[in-house]
């Protein structure tokens, strides 16, 4: 009987193992299975922050062994020289890359597109109208377009071509015909039964399909990756970086708008109450905090920000080397308020465009209106901060020294001088200056030029100088 047990313990633990093993390799096979999808999405204009997403979301990518990236594209376009940027990373990257053009894939957004390694569509999206264009929508000189030309074609060709075999001959086929990229970009190409010469070509998905341009419809990032046979898998969206959300957190016009008044108060609080410091310290970090986002949006180019401090520095030469308000002072202002505003809205080589004209008197007036409320809350708050009664009252001046009462804003010492003989000490010409018992005072001569070290006498005092002639003596000498 014991022995019986001891055989059917053994049969159970084997059973058990076998078991176990099975499961570990359905769990194996299961885990091979399930791929990793990583998607990330390109629903903006095409440019430096478009950019900046890629290669975190590339990076992410690559961190995390992504079986597959996914890009979830719908965009109208925007600089070529960032859509290039993406589309070599596209192509030179080890993960697949799809495309789900959800509605448009236009210009920059077509060249992304090519490169990636499979295109799907939503039904009524389209993608093609590469032609390089301005700010205005005109066609660039052909230089450019020949360029874009290029570029379109050797993204086609990277994906090489497929081996068709009819009637026993073997031929070779383009997987992604190029010269249907270049007819993308040239109006020129003629391609028969796909586009006549004159008009730029752009593809709804069907024609996409029936071109090799896509490989299928779909209106949902679960249906494409159902089309593409990803059937387990694991999705994981790309979160912005922290850098990209303060970026967009400070290109908000409200905050824009209360760092323009930082950069005024602060400008105007140190003028009132020099010395202090913390008033132009929250100055130069609000304009660090104005300019710093939107170059990085690229929107901000450096000549906007020089103009900006050249205006800076034209102001405080006004204030503080040639007192009063001047040429100096009103070119400082101008350069104030056209670098704040200019740095607010895309460049545009001075193109006056009407959207162009719209979005810079848009920019102006939120800087004016800023500058407007900062400088009218600075004097309001000066009056409580500074006052006798407030916390800091102590620095500011608030004794009042009447003239009633025989307090003058001059020395009135020389006053004494009058009569008094002493010695030039410089040239007066006819100003310089003269000593008296041993006591230098601003001296204009009544007797016009008067050489160094020539007697001369006080004869009055006016306007906080004492006016002087040559002593006779000397005058008698000469003659």
């Amino acid at each position: 009987m014991n022995h019986l047990h001891k055989i059917l313990l053994s049969f159970c633990i084997i059973l058990f193992s076998f078991s176990l093993h099975a499961q570990e390799t359905n769990d194996s096979i299961a885990k091979a299975n399930n791929k990793l999808v990583y998607k990330f999405d390109i629903k903006r204009e095409i440019g430096p922050a478009a950019w900046r997403q890629t290669k975190d979301a590339f990076r992410e990518a690559n961190k995390l062994n992504a079986d597959l990236i996914l890009i979830h594209m719908n965009t109208y376009g925007g600089m070529v020289i960032h859509a290039d940027s993406i589309r070599t990373a596209i192509l030179n990257s080890t993960i697949p890359i799809y495309v789900f053009i959800d509605n448009n894939a236009a210009s920059a957004g077509a060249l992304i597109s090519i490169a990636c390694d499979s295109i799907y569509m939503r039904s009524g999206a389209n993608i093609g109208a590469a032609t390089v264009v301005n700010q205005t929508g005109q066609a660039m000189p052909d230089k450019y377009q020949s360029y874009m030309r290029s570029t379109m074609r050797a993204t086609a060709e990277s994906h090489g071509k497929d081996t068709i075999v009819q009637k026993g001959d073997t031929i070779y086929k383009w997987r992604r015909d190029p010269l249907i990229a270049e007819a993308m970009v040239d109006p020129r190409t003629y391609i028969e039964n796909v586009i006549d010469t004159g008009k730029v070509l752009t593809f709804t998905p069907d024609e996409a399909i029936k071109n090799g341009y896509c490989e299928g419809i779909a209106n949902s990032v679960n249906e494409v990756l159902d089309k593409a046979g990803v059937k387990e898998y694991t999705l994981k969206s790309y979160e912005p970086s922290g850098i990209e959300k303060i970026v967009d957190f400070m290109i908000n016009p409200v905050l824009q708008g209360i760092l323009i008044m930082i950069i005024i108060g602060g400008i105007y609080f140190e003028l009132q109450t020099p010395g202090i410091g913390f008033p132009i310290l929250a100055s130069v970090v609000a304009a660090v905090l104005y300019f710093s986002p939107l170059y990085l949006e690229g929107m901000a180019e450096n000549w906007e920000i020089i103009i900006f401090a050249a205006g800076v520095i034209l102001l405080a030469i006004e204030i503080f080397v040639i007192p009063g308000f001047g040429v100096a002072g009103v070119s400082g202002t101008i350069l104030i308020i056209a670098g704040l505003t200019l740095s607010m809205v895309d460049n545009v080589a001075f193109d006056f465009e009407e959207r162009h004209i719209k979005a810079i008197v848009a920019s102006l007036l939120l800087v004016i209106f800023s500058m407007l409320v900062a400088i009218v809350g600075s004097i309001y708050l000066s009056k409580k901060l500074f006052s006798s009664n407030s916390l800091l009252g102590h620095l500011a001046l608030n004794t009042v020294e009447n003239t009633e009462e025989g307090y003058v804003g001059v020395d009135m010492a020389a006053r004494n001088m009058i009569g008094k003989k002493g010695l030039a000490m410089s040239v007066l010409r006819p100003s310089g200056k003269v000593i008296v018992e041993n006591q230098i005072y601003d001296a204009k001569s009544e007797d016009g030029f008067i050489d160094k070290n020539t007697k001369v006498e006080i004869i009055r005092f006016e306007t906080g100088q004492v006016y002087v002639i040559k002593e006779e003596d000397d005058e008698s000498d000469e003659t």
